[in-house]
């Protein structure tokens, strides 16, 4: 009866049964090995949070899926934090590159200038060790303190140009006054030098020379001022970019993008093109809404460079106080009569007078004028680093409005054929794709965006106003030497390609020609001769007969037009006499 109730099995049948019933064991038991590898590499958190096996956890809260998962609610609070971790820092290496720019630029800027101004400063030195020897030793203290008032300026201090201008022809003034006008009188009294530093401005001994002087630097410094005060506004701005702050929706969205695959064991998926947009672009309005000021800041960049190379040269400004300085004393020297009559009035005579001028007052018959540095090495060298520093920047105007492309770009993977959407392995995102900026992400389908990040916020606003106040600064600066309309990208208005000056629209800029046309003269002019010493060579000096921003020469599509002649100077001055 139990041999009715049992059926024959066949001796065939008896493997394939073991064999599927191993099969079925093996499938119904998946590991978490993976996981537990990519937790452990990334360094995301304590290896002990992730499970052997996939189990469920109904305390999840972003990665929330319908089978057995590898995840745990410890495991999902690390990948908030660790997602917010790795997406500042592939920011970082974006923008790393923008900011080492803007403050080895900024760097740069400041070491040029500072040898420049050293140069200048023995540039205008040389004139007295030349040609007034009497006032040479004198002379250092007030020339030193010129150009440390010019160098704090360019770094931002309260002071003006034109105070700086002003204290120096103060302080030079009783020195010329008791050595090369009235070298007869001896030691000074300290009272009288000081009436004589009073009331300079008022008894204008040197006629408009000290207001040209201050004209002709004020235009270059307010300038480079200007540029060392937007390098460290760019600065600011990659600064505020670099510790942006995500918030709860973002960081939740970024832990679906980049780890939510990994609990269904897909350590290797990356996210669709698309959606990886969707998910940046509604993390960074913020930062995508620093665009448009982005845009403008590098544009004015370029203009403020430009107008840099041309009428505002700093390089030709500071090279020129030597000569400004020359012809100020020789003017003086000129009016010697009337001026004296007019300080005796104002300061009294001086106590005591000597005869014969000391040895000092005069230069020793036969000297050499000590060598001068060679000007050829400082001509250009500011124009070559702001070249360069445009030419980099100009890569970088679309770097806000870009930036969510180049955070997914290192996330695409363009030869496969499936890609994470958020949910599951699909072969293409299907939902809308959103644009930059906090409009636009009121269509987001992954983030919910209700507002911007106050930082960046307040960082747009600074960046805006700070725009307007470069533009208006150097649009401020225009004259008949040199006008700067913004936008139009010459830095004069009769220049043209070959003058160095064209606009920013054009990529790289040019030679900036207007120095090494005018090198040649400067050469002739400040090096292979000396400067006029007044009585001692009759009075050959250069007076200008008009006001004009450059006393010197007037810069005009990089050419040079000498001065008035000395006979039509001579005869305007003659009833000053």
């Amino acid at each position: 009866m139990s041999q009715g109730m049992c059926p024959r099995v066949s001796p065939l049948v008896v493997p394939l049964l073991l064999l599927l019933s191993a099969g079925e064991l093996c499938l119904g038991s998946p590991s978490c090995q993976e996981v537990r590898t990519a937790f452990q590499l990334r360094q995301i958190g304590p290896l002990k949070w992730v499970p052997d096996v996939p189990g469920t956890d109904e305390e999840l809260q972003v990665c929330q899926h319908r089978g057995p998962t590898c995840c745990t609610r410890k495991m999902e609070e690390s990948y908030q934090v660790a997602v917010r971790r790795e997406t500042l820092q592939t920011i970082q290496s974006y923008s790393f590159e923008l900011k080492f720019l803007l403050v080895g630029h900024a760097t740069s800027f400041q070491d040029a200038f500072q040898s420049l101004l050293h140069f200048a400063q023995n540039h205008t030195s040389s004139l007295f060790e030349s040609a007034y020897r009497a006032l040479a030793r004198e002379a250092t203290a007030p020339v030193k303190e010129l150009f440390t008032d010019l160098s704090l300026y360019i770094l931002g201090s309260d002071d003006t140009v034109e105070g700086a201008v002003q204290r120096f022809y103060d302080n030079l003034f009783p020195l010329v006054y008791n050595r090369l006008v009235n070298p007869g009188i001896g030691t000074m009294r300290q009272e009288y030098a000081e009436c004589l530093r009073m009331t300079r401005q008022d008894v204008n001994p040197f006629g408009s020379h000290p207001k040209s002087l201050v004209q002709e630097l004020s235009r270059s410094f307010k300038a480079g001022r200007t540029l060392s005060k937007a390098l460290n506004m760019g600065v600011e701005v990659i600064n505020a970019t670099e510790h942006a702050a995500f918030t709860r929706e973002c960081g939740r969205a970024l832990v679906r993008m980049h780890y939510c695959s990994h609990c269904q064991g897909l350590t290797l998926i990356k996210p669709c093109v698309g959606y990886c947009l969707n998910v940046m672009r509604g993390c960074l309005p913020g930062l995508a809404e620093l665009d448009q000021p982005w845009w403008d800041y590098i544009s004015n960049l370029e203009e403020l460079t430009n107008a840099m190379a041309g009428a505002h040269d700093l390089e030709l400004a500071l090279l020129g106080i030597r000569n400004q300085v020359n012809d100020a004393i020789l003017y003086t020297q000129l009016n010697g009569p009337r001026l004296t009559a007019t300080v005796d009035k104002v300061c009294g005579q001086p106590a005591e007078r000597v005869v014969h001028p000391s040895p000092e007052t005069m230069p020793p018959p036969g000297s050499t004028p000590a060598p001068k540095p060679p000007i050829e090495a400082q001509l250009g060298r500011l124009s070559k680093k702001r070249r360069d520093f445009v030419s980099y920047m100009q890569r970088y105007k679309t770097f806000y409005s870009a930036l969510a492309e180049l955070l997914c770009e290192g996330e695409l993977v363009r030869d496969s054929s499936t890609c994470w959407s958020g949910e599951d392995v699909v072969e293409s995102y299907t939902n809308r794709v959103v644009g930059n900026g906090l409009q636009a992400q009121k269509l987001n389908p992954e983030v919910k965006v209700r507002g911007l990040d106050p930082v960046l916020t307040q960082v747009k606003e600074r960046l805006q106003r700070f725009n307007q106040e470069m533009l208006g600064k150097v649009e401020g600066q225009s004259d008949r030497v040199g006008t700067w309309e913004p936008g139009s990208g010459d830095a004069s208005g009769d220049c043209d390609d070959e003058d160095g000056c064209q606009g920013s629209g054009e990529g790289d800029l040019k030679e900036d020609n207007i120095i090494a046309k005018n090198a040649d003269r400067w050469k002739n002019e400040l090096f292979t001769k000396d400067p006029p010493r007044g009585k001692e060579r009759g009075f050959d000096t250069t007076q200008q007969t008009t006001t004009t921003s450059r006393p010197l020469f007037i810069l005009k599509g990089g050419s040079s037009m000498l001065r008035p002649s000395l006979l039509l100077l001579l005869l305007l001055l003659l009833p000053l006499s």
